[in-house]
């Protein structure tokens, strides 16, 4: 790991450009799509909608995930996984802007600012929000942090369907409507493979160096070319199973989304792990934007 350069200490602090680099804007939008989706769900099903209740579960899902990623700049940096030959866009911890205890202290106030918003989500809730709360924060500094992160295991993708999927759809609908919905998590299933398919091509692309760091992501387990059959799964799987839980009314305006991500499944086959997948990762954060906005509007707007 590169030393941190003098006075990095406070670098986060000094440079808000820094800060925005250190928590990868281009990601965030896997936290705030879910959570549309799941008050647009409400919205259709006869909740009122509280603007301020949508605002503020909106606000703690942005604060947990990038919270995340801070967690993950540090943590990789320490465990020689940010190294030289880095295929992906620079960490700031890595490069040696900031070091490792001043970023993991941003990580941990974003967290603090992130559980008090929850508490007042979790008054308003009730216990099932705390509890998906509490696990959310806990599953965010178990993807980087301790003897076994997430992170370094094949469970990541995993991780990533059932908080940034399920917990994120369902949890919004329910802050919304004070009560689950079946549809809404398997909505959320349906958007969390898309944002599993974002983390599996990260991994695809750093597998050679994973693998060096001595990290079994889900690509070393099942392999390159399987890795590939597995992204073209997560970007296409969301329609038929929306088609399923949507019937008879299907998906209508959400379908001007499959082209787009069929497109992209063509586009990777011809990909190699390199520099050139990094337009390709946010492309498919694209994909879920359109694919969830799309379906908000069709939910809004009752034209399922």
């Amino acid at each position: 790991m590169i030393e941190p350069n003098p006075g990095a200490s406070r670098a986060l602090i000094l440079n808000p450009s820094l800060w925005w680099r250190a928590v990868r804007p281009r990601t965030l939008t896997l936290a705030v799509v879910p959570v549309a989706v799941g008050i647009a769900l409400a919205l259709h099903d006869g909740g009122d909608g509280d603007p301020w209740l949508g605002l503020l579960t909106l606000v703690c899902a942005l604060l947990i995930q990038a919270g995340t990623n801070l967690f993950n700049d540090a943590s990789d940096a320490e465990r020689g996984n940010d190294g030289p030959d880095r295929l992906g866009p620079d960490r700031i911890t890595g490069l040696g802007l900031a070091s490792p205890r001043q970023v993991k202290r941003s990580a941990w106030l974003l967290f603090a600012v992130a559980l008090l918003v929850g508490l007042y989500l979790a008054f308003v809730g009730g216990w099932p929000i705390l509890l998906i709360g509490l696990a959310s924060l806990a599953a965010g500094w178990a993807y980087s942090g301790g003897p076994r992160p997430l992170s370094h295991t094949a469970w990541g993708e995993l991780f990533v369907v059932l908080f940034f999927g399920l917990a994120a759809v369902a949890g919004s609908y329910y802050l919304q409507r004070g009560q689950f919905s079946g549809v809404a998590l398997w909505i959320g299933f349906a958007l969390g493979l898309h944002a599993a398919a974002v983390l599996l091509l990260n991994n695809l692309r750093d597998h050679e160096s994973d693998h060096r760091a001595g990290r079994r992501t889900l690509v070393h387990v099942a392999g390159t070319k399987a890795a590939y059959w597995l992204y073209v799964a997560f970007l296409l799987s969301p329609f038929p199973v929306l088609a399923v839980v949507l019937y008879p009314s299907g998906l209508t305006v959400a379908w001007l989304a499959l082209p787009f991500c069929v497109w992209l499944a063509w586009r990777c086959a011809r990909l190699i792990p390199s520099p050139a997948m990094n337009a390709q990762l946010g492309l498919t954060a694209v994909a879920q934007v359109l694919l969830g906005s799309l379906l908000s509007l069709a939910l809004i707007t009752d034209k399922l």
